[in-house]
């Protein structure tokens, strides 16, 4: 056979739609919803491919829309990852009307998944005299952001290991080595967490919306309210003054903004006490997308936590 002919059967193979369709498949299209949940499920694909997400700006997974784009990340989806309908309500419709046999994994009910309820009671209840809050912030009885806990990212990360598995067998050893690295990746991040916001455990503090209850219960953290229960919805006057009367009688060393809601409110609280204002962002907003991204969230919390309650910002 000459050197011409064999050229010409090697670009006959190479553009063989047999080839071609093996060639994708090793990498299997997955869609994850936002940037903790994406990082997860990167670093289990890791050497694989890269998972698709859905919320890559600063958008809020409270009240977002889906895009075309979006839709049609999903309906090429061979996996989809979200946390489940009490945090992603936008993408309910949407993956009910899915066709096809993708799994869709709602990683708030993964097996070793500990799921907390919603705060209530003092600060963590809205003023009786203020409208309704938007029904689908409070039809769950639990708190959806469960990712805030490297306990529960262990057990989902399990659960993303074991339906990717599924879907993907070939690739399977891969990820099951994936997911042995990053639960040893979270069980050291857990210890040094817990050692970094030991100091300031006892410093009590007010959040923006109650999104951060697995954090602060895990490391045992002082956190005594919320500004709001909803966070689409500005706080009246009555809850603004009530918080003001309480952070007075708690001591409370901060008040944490969002990036993603007004910032403007949490300076009206604090007028006139002695609080210092922070940041917390339960999403990683700015930080880059990948494998590292949840990691770096938790350690970006971490540090503005210790930062305002040992009085270095404000």
């Amino acid at each position: 056979m000459s050197i011409r002919n064999f050229r010409r059967i090697l670009r006959m193979l190479a553009s063989s739609p047999l080839l071609l369709t093996a060639a994708a498949a090793a990498e299997p299209q997955v869609v994850a919803s936002i940037k903790p949940i994406h990082s997860l499920v990167a670093g289990v694909m890791q050497g694989v491919g890269e998972p698709v997400l859905l919320l890559s700006g600063a958008s809020s997974p409270h009240d977002y829309s889906l895009r075309p784009s979006d839709a049609r990340s999903l309906e090429g989806a061979a996996a989809m990852f979200w946390v489940g309908e009490g945090l992603e309500a936008f993408l309910a419709k949407p993956l009910d009307a899915l066709a096809g046999d993708a799994p869709i994994v709602a990683l708030s009910e993964a097996d070793g998944v500990a799921l907390l309820p919603t705060s209530e009671g003092g600060l963590w209840q809205e003023d009786a005299h203020e409208e309704e809050p938007h029904a689908e912030e409070h039809e769950h009885e639990h708190d959806m952001h469960a990712w805030l806990d490297p306990h529960n990212a262990a057990a989902m990360v399990e659960a993303i290991v074991s339906a990717l598995g599924t879907v993907d067998p070939e690739n399977g050893a891969r990820y099951e080595a994936n997911g042995r690295e990053l639960r040893a990746r979270l069980e050291a991040l857990d210890e040094e967490l817990r050692d970094q916001l030991a100091p300031v455990a006892d410093r009590p503090f007010v959040v923006f919306h109650d999104a951060y209850q697995y954090f602060g219960q895990r490391y045992g953290l002082s956190e005594v309210g919320s500004i709001t229960v909803d966070p689409q919805r500005r706080p009246g006057a009555q809850r603004l003054t009530e918080i003001r009367a309480r952070l007075q009688e708690l001591g409370a060393a901060c008040v944490f903004a969002e990036p993603q809601f007004e910032p403007a409110v949490v300076d009206t609280v604090i007028e006139g006490s002695a609080a210092r204002k922070g940041v917390l962002d339960p999403l990683g907003a700015t930080l880059e997308a990948g494998p590292d991204q949840y990691f770096e969230l938790l350690e970006a919390l971490a540090g503005a936590l210790v930062a305002c309650l040992d009085g270095r910002s404000g």
